[in-house]
């Protein structure tokens, strides 16, 4: 599932963001209000996170611009405050919940898998190309002839492809949404778990592959012989 993660305080971003990857989320981070509405706006997710104060634009009103441009997105507010009225103006505005820090991490992953299931109709557990089936819930690839289990990264590699099947997805974009801006990974790595989601490919017998455009990117495609 992919998120946007708004949150002024980098140090505080960069470590919800590595545990929602670790809990096989991916992220965009975005550190003030306005690149907050861009995204928003302009991208697809399946949860939204804000934090109420942040330059540029409040969360407040982030969120009023996503409600009333018919978004609806499941948000999740952050704030410091604990006043009741901060809590339901962030609701009256369309909130979905409200979480106020500090906060244990098990309750943020909680409230975010809850919001995400109201969402469910909108992001469904099976995403299916040609013949094969990816399954958001417990991290398989299938066709009629088999069923490969993918670790965290070649799941979430695949399903972006496949959320974005037939386009051109960058080496950089990958690496970027996968392993983030402070990964240690060299850029190979992509090219290493496109490796390993070609042989369980080849295992199931899909009518899809992923294609190389060399020194560009990727793209995920039916195969010719089965158009």
């Amino acid at each position: 599932m992919r998120l946007l993660l708004a949150e002024d305080e980098k140090e505080l971003s960069n470590a919800l963001t590595a545990i929602l990857k670790h809990n096989n989320y991916y992220v965009d981070q975005v550190y003030n209000g306005l690149d907050a509405r861009a995204y928003a706006l302009s991208e697809t997710y399946d949860g939204i996170i804000l934090d109420i104060m942040m330059p540029g634009m409040n969360g407040i009103d982030v969120l009023k611009c996503l409600r009333e441009t018919g978004i609806e997105t499941p948000v999740l507010l952050l704030t410091a405050k604990s006043e009741l009225d901060d809590k339901i103006q962030g609701l009256d505005s369309g909130a979905d919940d409200y979480l106020t820090k500090p906060f244990a991490m098990g309750e943020l992953l909680a409230r975010i898998r809850a919001m995400t299931r109201r969402k469910s109709e909108f992001a469904p557990n099976l995403l299916k190309m040609g013949n094969v089936t990816l399954n958001r819930e417990n991290f398989t690839i299938s066709t009629a002839e088999g069923t490969q289990k993918l670790g965290n990264k070649e799941f979430q590699v695949i399903e972006m492809l496949m959320l974005n099947h037939n386009m051109l997805i960058s080496t950089e974009r990958l690496m970027e949404k996968i392993w983030g801006y402070d990964s240690d990974a060299e850029i190979n790595v992509v090219w290493v778990y496109i490796s390993y989601l070609r042989k369980k490919l080849n295992l199931i017998k899909a009518d899809i592959e992923i294609k190389a455009s060399r020194g560009v990117g990727y793209t995920i495609e039916e195969k010719e012989a089965a158009k």
